[in-house]
């Protein structure tokens, strides 16, 4: 039986069009940056974003140009404590003066739900009692009259206490616009670390 050498020779592939060539060569690096972008997306949103302190209302925690990590778990968990630093969208009161949705804050929880707060003195005083604030730059200059912090509301302060747009000036911020804890400075290196 003779063989046709037409038939043992394997048949010619016609060239594939350029789209799926491309396609080929690059959707391994394509589906990595598409996971890479959903994944940086579903963390600055739901756990960890980082933010850059623009103004000198924290000092002398946080000078111009820090770079703090904001997290959003712990507040899932358990409502802000006094004291913590917190990051929040400005309330419809500082919307009003011009501020945008998306301009973020960054002040200190002073006043929990409940608690009466008052500055005389030089002093800021928390149901009666005097605060011990190792932290500001300078006693406030100014004084408040007692204030009680309504439900599902706190009262916030910068550090800064003569330079700072805080709750004294308009007045309670509601808990749904906190966005986190700024809990750790990452940038300048030289002072790296946690905050209080």
């Amino acid at each position: 039986m003779k063989i046709d050498p037409k038939q043992s020779q394997p048949e010619s592939t016609a060239p594939q069009p350029l789209l799926v060539q491309w396609w080929q060569k690059w959707s391994e690096n394509i589906t990595i940056l598409v996971v890479a972008i959903g994944l940086a997306f579903f963390i600055r949103t739901f756990i960890a974003e980082p933010r850059y302190i623009p103004s000198e209302s924290m000092l002398p925690t946080l000078e111009i140009g820090d770079r703090v990590i904001v997290e959003k778990l712990s507040y899932y968990g358990h409502p802000p404590q006094r004291g913590d630093i917190i990051v929040f969208a400005p309330p419809p009161q500082l919307q009003a003066q011009g501020y945008l949705e998306e301009q973020a804050f960054i002040k200190r929880v002073i006043g929990l739900p409940g608690n009466t707060i008052e500055v005389k003195n030089g002093r800021v005083y928390v149901d009666g009692d005097l605060l011990t604030e190792s932290y500001i730059a300078e006693p406030p200059n100014y004084a408040m009259s007692p204030v009680v912090v309504p439900a599902d509301r706190v009262f916030v302060m910068g550090d800064n206490r003569n330079n700072s747009n805080d709750s004294h000036v308009w007045g309670f911020l509601p808990k749904t616009n906190i966005i986190g804890h700024a809990c750790f400075r990452f940038w300048p290196l030289e002072r790296w670390g946690g905050m209080r």
